[in-house]
């Protein structure tokens, strides 16, 4: 594809920021062993361009899991990634992100919600989805699944209420009390029968020797998986982990190329799960989807808790990686997590499926609802 002179010339003009406070759904409240996701707040970024073509991104960090959030991405963002982009040329959007590295070390969610932005304004000025500036897409449709937690009537309400926004496959937050887990475990299989999806998360929780106990307790409820279940830096634990009879997801060990590859070669894991968070943005993300798909593995689209806009990026790379699983829903929620949402696009996510948005960049209105919460 010859990129348009149009959209090689243009240049960056102003980046901005708002902060925004969604309300989880008490019934949806998700803990773990990181802790409680009950608050989130986060940050969405707009990118203008001289030509007037304006892109849309989402800072979607925590503190007690990524380290980041709005107002550390605030701060950063304002005092030196924009001043660092302003006056660069749009294309191409990878000079922008070494740029971004050259003046930010670290940071990955914060960069990711520009780097977002960036993108979304490039594929707008080409008049194509962000799926198709990434390569893609491969597929229109993603299946997706609801992050559960609590035991009793917090499992039971949890499940009913992710059942009534159209989710049928669930991830169960573990890694706490080995012999609890497995009950709790136990528990949700029993509510939805034999057949239903459950995968489970402990968040690194687990010490080795208790996480090759839970695998032998959790086996007969036959869950699809077990991510994270030692420690990030433990990768000698997950690779010994293993072959002990249900299949291992890497998240919390892969933060980056380098992580990725370091996991993969050490085969510590069945398959892998990609933030656009982690990775630093959607094109980093599709990257280390391609690089796991030719070093032999499957990804899973992770998640921390997204808004519409990051839930709407997350879609995109998803169409556009080869290397997606397809028997494994994806951790795509968007507006269902939260009691109010910064867009309003219910059929983006509903009946158990992320559907690719039709239109150019991320293909979500950008409305003056959007823009108003925007300074100025």
């Amino acid at each position: 594809m010859t990129v348009p002179y149009r959209v090689t010339a243009d240049v960056i003009t102003a980046i901005d920021v708002a902060r925004v406070t969604p309300r989880v759904r008490p019934e949806l409240l998700v803990s773990g062993a990181r802790g409680t996701h009950d608050e989130s707040h986060f940050l969405l970024v707009r990118v203008t361009t001289r030509a007037g073509v304006q892109g849309l991104g989402e800072v979607s960090g925590t503190l007690t899991w990524s380290g980041e959030d709005g107002a550390t991405a605030a701060h950063v963002i304002e005092s030196t990634l924009a001043p660092a982009l302003a006056g660069q040329p749009l294309a191409p959007v990878a000079a922008l992100e070494r740029r971004m590295d050259t003046v930010l070390a670290g940071s990955p969610f914060t960069k990711a919600g520009v780097a977002t932005a960036l993108w979304d304004a490039y594929a707008r000025a080409l008049d194509v989805p962000l799926a198709v500036a990434l390569g893609g897409p491969v597929r229109s449709r993603v299946a997706v699944k609801c992050s559960l937690s609590g035991t009793g009537d917090r499992l039971r309400t949890a499940l009913a209420a992710a059942r009534a926004a159209g989710f049928t496959a669930h991830k169960l937050k573990v890694g706490l009390d080995v012999t609890r887990d497995a009950e709790r475990l136990a528990e949700l299989r029993e509510l939805v029968g034999p057949e239903g999806f459950i995968g489970l998360d402990a968040n690194g929780g687990y010490r080795r020797r208790d996480a090759a106990r839970a695998i032998e307790l959790f086996a007969p409820h036959t869950p699809a998986f077990l991510e994270q279940p030692v420690a990030p830096d433990d990768i000698e634990g997950m690779a010994a982990l293993r072959g002990l009879g249900l299949c291992l997801v890497a998240d919390e060990s892969v933060f980056g190329m380098a992580s990725l590859v370091r996991v993969l070669r050490a085969d510590a894991a069945d398959v892998v799960s990609l933030y656009i968070g982690k990775s630093g943005g959607p094109g980093r993300a599709v990257e280390m989807g391609r690089v796991a798909g030719a070093l032999g593995s499957e990804v899973v689209i992770g998640s921390n808790g997204e808004l519409g806009v990051g839930a709407a990026a997350q879609i995109q790379v998803a169409c556009a990686l080869d290397s997606l699983a397809e028997d494994f829903p994806h951790d795509i929620i968007g507006r269902h997590y939260y009691v109010d949402d910064v867009l309003s696009t219910p059929a983006m996510i509903a009946d158990g499926v992320a559907r690719l948005p039709d239109g150019p960049g991320l293909g979500i209105p950008l409305d003056d609802a959007v823009w108003s919460l925007f300074p100025g």
